[in-house]
């Protein structure tokens, strides 16, 4: 295969390489090892040496280097594993290269030659590997080509696909293609002569929308800050729009939440994704979001089949989806039938005879002795070998004493082993499971029952009767449990959703719970887990459980379980727990009330995995510090709102408070808006349907109110109006005594109709029923991207905040410049960068901390915005800035380092910076107030620049001496900065003079410390090991004998300046003076910038 050119040494290389063949150009070598025979000492050196070394790592047996004539230096360009490989790469070397490359007269325009035909090899072949991946490999690859040509983007920019459409300027609309790559939308169009080229950073969008204008009724919008883009005439706008939807939300969760943001597998490394594992992905978050799965689990299969249901004594046709831990089934017809089996669950997969009746069936028989019937599988035998093997993997897996332990019988920690392995997804430390077969006694002692029945509630009038509905319930219950099931795989039909709605029992809340969550698989194969977690994490003090012991007494307080010490310790110890599992999210208010609730229908460690249920599979990204999942689920209830409730939408001031009063709906599962006992209604049915029935009873709420909301004035009457109807929805049939929750005060004594919570389940489900999980993954897709975008405004707008008050920029200068910033940032984060950088955007840190760049991506920088880029020194000088601002060593600076090297404020003196002065635009130097048309009396300067300086010694960093190696590059860099100014000559001349004075000043102090005492020097050998290489320079060193000992500056005979002689020599020359003084147009040098750093970025990445 061909390889990226790399330099190589031979001289101690032909110890294990042998020469087979060569020529002027080009050397064909193999490893000793290989073919040798005789038994040489050095061959089976070699290859002892390759067989301990594991299999990446093994070197090829074959090998092609380049070579110049006469040249030492060699460079590997090939290599092989068989002689037939490595031939053919030599003959095609022979054939194509050889006799072109005696024309050239330069050696390196040879060098240059190979290296770009090889590199050109490297991507003809990437491209076909790419190609190969898609449908039509040959217009792909095509594509690829033009894409590459068009847009000239490193390698590393993969195309994941293209489309023909149009892109409109006003009411013109221009034909052309646009290309969907890993970080950027693209747009290219060649018409009359008229190129057009268009590149949208994925970062940089705000919003996708599919609209329509006066001519076209599709059209695909795309906003960002600064302008909108429409796209239309699409072959499959569908297609393309949830693409475009996926690649933007995958993009920018990679770069802007990092936090929360887990990739699959297949795309964790951005230039490996393809349009199919971008289909694939669509098609497995529905399948997490509609079977509410663990978000590790991977659809790996879906299925057309059958399922013999028994209750109807029929086969219903619905899909059966394969992943690598569970086997889920849903029918056709939505709600109508859906089964969840985890593979931990199941005893054997067989295959059964296939007849006319039941053609291709198998049988999937689980631990309650329920066996379900697939029939119409296509391939049957290679998916009942897949799942076997998958079954001997988890049995291999577990101890043998689980594999006859029933799911459904929920046991206790306490009467299992110890598992092998944490659950998915856990960051506690291993040894909280003990693998050995001795019991551990826990340090706590645990709830074995829920606190509901420790602490009865129930009301004494009408007792009977609640408790009869209680009754009937209870055997409706038990009736359906025996057609449908009572275990995580029970059929979920619509029977079992009316059952729910009504309200489940209270003696069978808890267990239910566990099933429909399927929290029961966690708590059954991880035994004693929650108990070791206790002990690990009772007693230590961190900033989660400071949160949680000010938030216990305000969990539920009305209930006298929370009013003991039992309730108060059996949630900490949860809450706790928790926080120690998953350190990402620690503990997030709200955690507590519906940790509380969890605690009164489970024990205390169901509870645990309840809540694990909830904040990881349930209500992913909910709780966390910018609780983006809750935020994003707001934006998709005010779409839903839109559809659903047109002429409440329309209302703009009943709807603008929605925003603030639906965040705690989602966040507490309407637990501290309602009534507990209805309130515990709708957690029944989030635990069985999932969000959607937050969604639902949200819009079933508004509906309610919508006549009074249209008529309200103001965001308090809207609040009032609903917080006066959440109080009085009543749950009649409850047996917990009815507690009133007042939200709002109010002196309005008109009577409030009370709302059973029934009746507003029943509505919501037959108003708002149609509301699918497909449908709100893809609202959350398209709102993710908008939230997201929006905390980063909020992040920009603090850091100028925090910025504005030491520098003299305008808001908008000084946005501008942040964008830069954080571009550069971006453009590391898309095809690398050189030396250390945080590539990842972390938004727990502070502010201003969220993006910092290295010294690379700050030369990048300060090339496109300072006023002396001309010269070789440019990248010297930047790297000496950059060093000087990186006052904490960590090789990293962040937005307000950046700004204070580029401006600085009126009241600024503490220290004297060029950069900063030349970027001033308004304001001059304190040392240079006069006009250029004034005399100067430079000695009344110089006097008053020493004084600042001695006043400042003690608060500015001390500068060590200048020796004459470094005078010498300042005196380079400062010929750099004059260069193709319109005083060119001038300057010259004066830095000419200034040079002449610093060497005369230098050599008198150089006589005076020489006439010094020898004894003060150091010795020969100390002045060797301080005296730098040619190869070094020395402004990067940073010793402390320099500093602390003025007297063993490196250099010849201790030749030294000092700072303030040369800044008072620099003053003695008008010219100079007001080349420093003048000022720069900043808006010109921002937009050369945002127009030239793109191209800049890509020049400095391909070479």
């Amino acid at each position: 295969m061909w390889l990226k050119p790399e330099e190589v040494l031979l001289k101690n290389a032909l110890k294990l390489w042998v020469t087979e063949k060569s020529n002027s150009y080009f050397i064909l070598q193999r490893r000793r090892r290989q073919g040798d025979s005789g038994g040489k000492l050095s061959g089976l050196l070699v290859g002892a040496l390759d067989a301990v070394l594991d299999s990446n790592a093994r070197v090829a047996p074959f090998r092609i280097l380049h070579q110049m004539p006469g040249s030492q230096v060699y460079w590997v360009i090939a290599c092989g594993t068989t002689v037939e490989e490595i031939h053919q790469h030599w003959e095609w070397l022979e054939q194509n290269l050889l006799h072109t490359l005696s024309v050239f007269d330069n050696k390196d325009d040879v060098i240059s030659f190979v290296h770009g035909k090889v590199k050109g090899l490297i991507a003809e072949e990437t491209r076909s590997k790419l190609a190969e991946q898609e449908e039509d490999p040959e217009k792909f690859r095509e594509a690829l080509v033009k894409f590459e040509t068009r847009f000239n983007f490193p390698d590393l920019e993969k195309l994941v696909t293209y489309y023909s459409c149009c892109c409109w300027k006003g009411r013109v609309p221009r034909q052309g293609w646009i290309y969907l790559s890993i970080n950027h939308l693209c747009f290219y169009s060649f018409l009359l002569g008229k190129e057009v080229k268009l590149v949208i950073p994925w970062a940089d969008v705000k919003k996708l929308e599919r609209t329509s204008n006066t001519l076209i009724t599709e059209i695909i919008r795309v906003t960002t800050r600064s302008k909108e883009r429409d796209f239309s005439m699409f072959l499959n706008i569908d297609e393309t729009f949830r693409l475009m939807e996926l690649l933007a939300d995958v993009t920018i969760r990679r770069l802007l939440d990092n936090e929360a943001f887990e990739l699959d597998p297949s795309l964790q490394e951005p230039t490996q994704i393809t349009k199919k594992d971008l289909e694939a992905r669509i098609q497995t978050e529905y399948f997490r979001a509609c079977f509410r799965l663990p978000r590790v689990e991977k659809l790996d299969k879906i299925v057309n089949c059958l399922l013999w249901t028994p209750y109807s004594q029929c086969h219903t046709t619905g899909k059966l989806y394969i992943s690598e831990n569970y086997i889920c089934f849903a029918s056709k017809e939505e709600g109508s039938c859906n089964v969840i089996i985890p593979l931990q669950e199941v005893v054997t997969v067989e295959k059964m005879e296939d007849t006319s009746l039941l053609p291709n069936p198998i049988i999937v028989g689980v631990k309650s002795k329920r066996v379900f019937q697939f029939t119409e599988i296509e391939n049957r035998e290679h998916l009942v070998e897949q799942l076997n093997k998958r079954l001997q993997l988890l049995r291999g897996e577990k101890p043998s004493h689980l594999e006859s332990s029933a799911v459904e019988e929920m046991v206790s920690s306490d009467s299992l082993g110890c598992a092998q392995k944490l659950c998915s997804g856990n960051t506690a430390i291993d040894s909280l499971v003990d693998n050995s077969n001795t019991k551990k006694e826990p340090r706590h002692s645990l709830n074995s029952e829920a606190l509901m029945a420790l602490f009865h509630l129930t009301e004494t009038e009408s007792a009977d009767a609640t408790l009869g509905m209680e009754e009937v319930k209870k055997r409706l219950w038990y009736d359906h449990f025996v057609e449908y099931g009572r275990t995580v795989s029970m059929f979920r039909t619509e029977k079992i959703r009316k059952l729910v709605a009504m309200g489940i029992p209270e003696c069978l809340r808890g267990e239910l719970w566990l099933l429909f969550s399927d929290a029961v698989t966690d708590l059954a194969t991880h035994p004693d887990y929650y108990a070791n977690l206790v002990d690990e994490s009772m007693g230590k003090c961190c900033m989660a459980t400071e949160e949680i012991e000010r938030d216990l007494h305000r969990s539920l307080p009305e209930h006298p379980a929370f009013q003991s010490d039992t309730g108060i310790a059996a949630l900490r110890r949860v809450l706790t727990a928790y926080a120690y599992r998953n350190p990402k999210i620690g503990y997030c208010q709200s955690m507590n009330i519906l940790t509380s609730v969890l605690l009164l229908y489970a024990k205390e460690e169901e509870a645990f995995w309840l809540l694990v249920a909830v904040c990881e599979k349930m209500l992913p990204d909910y709780f966390n510090r910018r609780v983006i999942g809750a935020q994003v689920d707001q934006a998709v209830f005010e779409e839903l709102i839109k559809e659903n409730l047109p002429e409440l939408a329309e209302h703009e001031t009943a709807l603008s408070c929605l925003a603030s009063i639906s965040l705690s709906w989602f966040l507490t599962l309407f637990l501290s808006i309602i009534p507990l006992e209805s309130a515990l209604n709708v957690v029944d049915c989030f635990f069985y349907d999932g969000i959607k029935v937050i969604f639902q009873v949200g819009l079933a709420i508004l509906d309610a109110n919508t006549q009074q909301l249209c008529r309200c004035q103001d965001d308090g009457q809207a609040l009032v109006i609903l917080s006066r109807f959440l109080d009085h929805i009543r749950n009649t049939e409850s047996p917990l005594p009815q507690i009133a929750q007042q939200h709002v005060s109010s002196d309005d004594k008109e009577p409030v109709q009370q709302m059973e919570i029934s009746d507003l389940i029943r509505d919501s489900y037959e108003k708002f029923g149609d509301i699918h999980v497909g449908q709100i993954e893809q609202m959350r897709c398209r709102h993710r991207i908008r939230v997201l975008q929006n905390l980063e405004d909020t992040t920009k707008e603090n850091v100028l905040r925090v910025v504005a008050t030491d520098v003299s920029f305008s808001t908008e200068d000084l946005g501008e410049l942040y964008d830069l910033f954080k571009r550069e940032h971006l453009l590391s984060c898309y095809w690398g960068g050189n030396g250390s950088t945080a590539l990842h955007h972390d938004p727990s840190l502070p502010y201003l901390d969220q993006y910092r760049i290295n010294s690379f991506q700050f030369s990048s920088l300060f090339c496109l915005l300072s006023p002396w880029t001309w010269g070789a020194h440019t990248r010297d000088l930047a790297l000496r800035t950059f060093r000087l601002l990186d006052e904490n060593a960590d090789s990293l600076i962040d937005f307000k380092e950046l700004v204070s090297c580029l401006a600085c404020n009126e009241d600024d003196t503490s220290s004297f910076s060029p950069l900063r002065t030349t970027f001033i635009s308004s304001i001059q130097s304190d040392y240079f107030s006069k006009s250029n048309s004034e005399a100067i009396d430079h000695q009344c300067q110089l006097k008053q620049m020493l004084e600042d300086l001695v006043k400042t010694k003690e608060v500015t960093k001390d500068l060590s001496l200048m020796n004459q190696r470094e005078f010498i590059q300042f005196c380079k860099s400062m010929y750099s900065m004059f260069r193709e100014d319109p005083e060119e000559n001038d300057l010259y001349q004066a830095i000419a003079t200034v040079t002449t004075l610093l060497l005369q000043i230098g050599e008198v102090g150089q006589r005076i410390r020489s006439s010094s005492s020898l004894t003060e020097l150091p010795s020969c050998k100390e002045s060797r090991l301080l005296t730098p290489t040619d190869a070094d320079d020395a402004v990067f060193k940073e010793d402390i004998h320099m500093n602390n000992n003025p007297l063993s500056q490196p250099g010849v005979d201790n030749w030294n300046v000092s700072f303030e002689q040369i800044l008072a020599s620099l003053l003695t020359e008008q010219c100079l003076v007001n080349f420093f003084e003048k000022s720069v147009a900043i808006k010109s040098k921002l937009m050369h910038a945002k127009a030239n750093q793109y191209q800049q970025r890509i020049n400095l990445t391909i070479h």
